[in-house]
C-alpha cells in the first residue's frame, strides 16, 4: 500500500478535475486494484480543520508514512518570501511543503503551476510564485536544484494545463507497484514515456504542416502553426497518442496546441497579441521553429517546400487547395 497526500497551492483545481476523470486506471481502480491509500485530498478528503493539521503533523513527525507527496499549483512565496499569501493549516503552505518533502519517499508535481510556476509566475509575479523544482526553464524552484526525495529521485514533473489524467494515475501506479525505477525522466524531470513525442505526432494536420498550408479557426484543413500560434511541432506531449477522453485532442478539434507541457508556458509571458497568433519577424518569418531546426535552415527549407507546393499546383491544375502560408 502506498500512502498519498495531495496538497494544493496557487491553483485553479484544474488538475484535480482532470485526475478525477482518469480512465486507465480510474481513481477507484487506484485504490481497489493498486493499493493507493489517499491520506487526504483537498477536494475529496473527508477530514477537515484540526483533523488535517493533526495528519500533517503526524507525517512530519514520522508517525504516519508518506510514500507520495502530490502537489498541485504554484508555491506561493509572497509577500517578501514569507509565504503568508497562501496559508494552510495555520502555516504558510510553503513551510508544509518544505517539511513534507523531507519525509516523503517521492514527490510528484502535477500541472504547469507546480512544475514551472505557470500563469501565477508570469511577470511581474506579485505572489512570488514558483514551481517545485523549476521556474520556467531554470532549475531550482522552491526545493532547489539538488533536491532528491528519500526514494532517490528529484521532483517528478507531470506538466500540462491541465495534465492528462492518465499521465497522473499511471505514474502513481508505477510508484505504488515499485516500478518507478523503470520510468526514465528527461532534463525537465518529465517521464519520457509521455513526453518524448511531439504533439504534432498523430496530428491530422501534419501533412498540411509539411506542405506549408495555412489553417485558421473555424476552417477545416490546413496547419495552425503558421497563423494561429499552434506549438505542436515544438511541444513534447502524447496528446495525439493518448487521446483525451479516448476521443480527441486540441489539434484534432481544430484548436492550436498552446505548448502547455513545456517549461516556457505560458509562452511570451502572455504579451498582448501573442495568444492564438503566430509571432513573426518581418511579418512572415515565425519566431519559434520546430525543435531540432536552426531558424536559418527552417526558413530555407520552408521556402523551398512552399515553392514546390506552388509548382505542384501549377502542374496538376485546379484541385481543392487551402490558402498557403505567407
Amino acid at each position: 500500500m502506498a500512502n498519498v497526500l495531495w496538497l494544493q497551492g496557487g491553483a485553479c483545481s484544474g488538475n484535480t478535475m482532470s485526475f478525477l476523470n482518469a480512465e486507465e486506471p480510474t481513481v477507484v481502480e487506484l485504490v481497489t486494484d493498486f493499493g493507493v491509500n489517499i491520506l487526504w485530498h483537498p477536494s475529496i478528503g473527508l477530514e477537515i480543520g484540526h483533523q488535517v493539521s493533526e495528519l500533517l503533523e503526524s507525517i512530519v513527525a514520522g508517525k504516519t508514512q508518506l510514500d507520495i507527496l502530490v502537489f498541485e499549483g504554484s508555491i506561493v512565496q509572497g509577500p517578501n518570501g514569507t509565504g503568508s499569501m497562501n496559508y494552510f493549516a495555520e502555516r504558510p503552505m510553503m513551510d508544509w511543503i518544505k517539511d513534507l518533502s523531507k519525509v516523503s519517499a517521492y514527490v510528484v508535481a502535477i500541472g504547469d503551476c507546480a512544475t514551472w510556476g505557470g500563469i501565477p509566475a508570469v511577470p511581474p509575479n506579485p505572489s512570488e510564485s514558483t514551481g517545485m523544482q523549476f521556474l520556467k526553464k531554470q532549475k531550482g524552484g522552491f526545493l532547489g536544484p539538488d533536491y532528491v526525495s528519500k526514494g532517490g529521485l528529484p521532483v517528478i514533473n507531470i506538466p500540462g494545463c491541465p495534465a492528462h489524467p492518465d499521465w497522473i494515475t499511471q505514474i502513481l501506479v508505477a510508484i505504488s507497484t515499485g516500478r518507478i525505477g523503470d520510468v526514465l525522466l528527461d532534463e525537465f524531470h518529465r517521464p519520457k514515456t509521455f513526453f518524448t513525442d511531439f504533439v504534432q505526432t498523430g496530428c491530422p494536420n501534419a501533412i498540411s504542416f509539411a506542405q506549408k498550408v495555412d489553417g485558421h479557426f473555424g476552417k477545416r484543413g490546413g496547419c495552425l502553426f503558421y497563423e494561429v500560434g499552434c506549438r505542436g511541432p515544438m511541444t513534447r506531449a502524447s496528446c495525439n497518442r493518448i487521446l483525451w477522453n479516448r476521443q480527441s485532442s486540441k489539434t484534432r478539434a481544430n484548436h492550436p496546441c498552446l505548448g502547455c507541457t513545456e517549461p516556457g508556458f505560458p509562452h511570451n509571458d502572455l504579451v498582448k497579441g501573442s495568444v492564438f497568433k503566430t509571432m513573426k519577424y518581418l511579418g512572415f518569418l515565425p519566431k519559434s521553429v520546430p525543435v531540432g531546426n536552426s531558424k536559418a535552415a527552417y526558413y530555407a527549407r520552408a521556402g523551398f517546400e512552399k515553392a514546390m507546393g506552388t509548382l505542384d499546383k501549377a502542374v496538376v491544375g485546379n484541385r481543392p487547395q487551402f490558402e498557403t502560408s505567407k
